[in-house]
């Protein structure tokens, strides 16, 4: 499997004042892709967030395993102190108001206690956080009721941390995607490289490729070989040859562009083109906590 890498200098200092901010923060709404929820889990926000309410929304349902995700809400419901929402961000005009509700639902026993003593509870303060390409400026958007922020289907658009009364009932901290310094293993990068969550040129696209080519085969057989109309049981190398032969991608000589392939299946996997696919099951993973304390502070 492709080893892989990336933590440029702008998510360092990210880190630092998300560090910072925390201190006036009320709860964390911590974005996670539904095709990848563990791998997209940021321990170093994990560690920073510790003793903060938080709120887990898993975005990009559309092309995510329907049973897969409800398996991974469930799963994550389970944890103390945290709650979980499954959201179309794209599609459902609605989401914008069910993320506020569970978000105030979290601190609704802090503010019934505020009422008690007398004082008006101020809108909550919630720090949108989460890897890169995600859908942090799109569910501010949505929460907002307008285009409030840029958003972009690549990492590294949002670079500062800004305030945003989105709603009377919450003000949102935009903060850029974040990854961490060193990932626990191949896979993870593999994964968060496979979705767009990584800069593509640093990738091996072709390697990438195949180190996915071979993760669907084991949990989706026979997908990649009906859609590309492949030899049953074939390895990862030979079904790009069989994407380039489908799609008529081939060098001077008439022989298969692998290359081109891997640009190709990469694309249309992260655009949702071999339908709905979750690339990680609850039950392959271990404790949240686990790993967080090789992470600096």
């Amino acid at each position: 499997m492709v080893k892989i890498q990336w933590y440029p200098g702008h998510m360092e200092k990210a880190r630092r004042e998300m560090t910072e901010r925390l201190k006036a923060v009320d709860l964390v709404i911590e974005l996670r892709d539904a095709r990848i929820p563990e791998a997209s889990r940021n321990p170093l926000l994990h560690m920073m967030a510790k003793d903060k309410p938080r709120l887990i929304l898993l975005t990009k349902t559309d092309m995510a395993d329907p049973a897969a995700t409800e398996e991974w809400v469930r799963y994550l419901k389970s944890r103390e102190n945290t709650s979980c929402l499954a959201v179309d961000l794209m599609r459902d005009s609605r989401c914008g108001r069910k993320i506020i509700r569970e978000a105030l639902l979290l601190m609704q026993e802090k503010r019934e206690k505020q009422k008690a003593r007398g004082i008006r509870p101020r809108a909550v303060r919630a720090m949108a956080a989460g890897i890169p390409n995600v859908g942090k400026s799109t569910m501010i958007n949505r929460i907002a009721g307008k285009n409030t922020l840029k958003a972009a289907d690549k990492p590294g658009v949002t670079r500062s941390l800004t305030w945003l009364h989105a709603d009377p009932d919450l003000d949102l901290l935009d903060t850029p995607g974040v990854l961490w310094p060193k990932f626990d293993d191949e896979k993870t990068g593999s994964l968060l490289a496979a979705v767009g969550s990584i800069n593509d040129d640093i990738l091996d696209r072709k390697m990438l490729a195949m180190d996915t080519i071979r993760m669907i085969q084991d949990l989706y057989p026979q997908l990649l070989e009906g859609i590309y109309e492949a030899e049953e049981g074939v390895n990862p190398n030979g079904m790009l040859k069989a994407i380039a032969a489908r799609r008529h991608l081939l060098k001077e000589k008439g022989e298969p562009d692998t290359k081109r392939a891997a640009d190709l299946f990469l694309t249309e996997l992260r655009h949702g083109k071999l339908g709905r696919l979750t690339l990680e099951r609850p039950d392959e993973e271990n404790s949240e906590d686990e790993g967080a304390e090789d992470l600096h502070e």
